[in-house]
């Protein structure tokens, strides 16, 4: 039986939006269980402030901050079990070697930074990537973890990214 909770690192090219809102919401609703983390091929080195606001609304309350994949990479970060691209950009990215040969898989999430409208619809944005990444955490939660070999957990998490964006389109 496993002790250690599962570490996640999420990717995205700018690590401004939604791979810092899944990090957010993986902490709050897999603590104990799961620790999770974000970064950015590219990062912007700022969050946006709508995502910043809806992680703290949820009750996230540790500082986040736009940060270099390369912080994940390196021979003292801490052992990283799974990697999540939330972004077609970051997916399509030659990534680095992760120590550990963790698990991989693609969420894609429409980007919310993209929406090109007034204030209400920039929210209402962040509001469907932040509902999008809710349910498809929710179903990496309900996934029995400790009863599945590497192989079948990488198939279940690249399910979850195929099953949930097709019913979400």
């Amino acid at each position: 039986m496993r002790t250690q909770p599962y570490n996640v690192l999420f990717l995205c090219t700018g690590n401004s939006a939604r791979s810092v809102m899944a990090e957010a919401l993986l902490n709050v609703l897999g603590k104990g269980r799961f620790h999770a983390y974000s970064a950015g091929s590219f990062p912007s080195g700022r969050v946006q402030p709508i995502a910043a606001e809806l992680a703290r609304a949820f009750g996230y309350t540790e500082p986040l901050r736009s940060k270099s994949w390369d912080e994940f990479a390196q021979t003292d970060s801490p052992a990283i079990d799974m990697v999540i691209t939330v972004c077609d950009n970051a997916a399509g990215e030659v990534c680095p070697i992760w120590p550990g040969q963790p698990v991989t898989a693609h969420w894609g999430v429409p980007d919310p930074v993209a929406v090109d409208s007034d204030e209400e619809g920039r929210r209402r944005a962040f509001q469907s990537a932040w509902l999008m990444l809710r349910r498809r955490i929710d179903l990496l939660l309900a996934l029995p973890l400790e009863k599945l070999d590497h192989l079948a957990t990488q198939r279940e998490l690249r399910a979850i990214g195929q099953t949930a964006a097709s019913r979400e389109q």
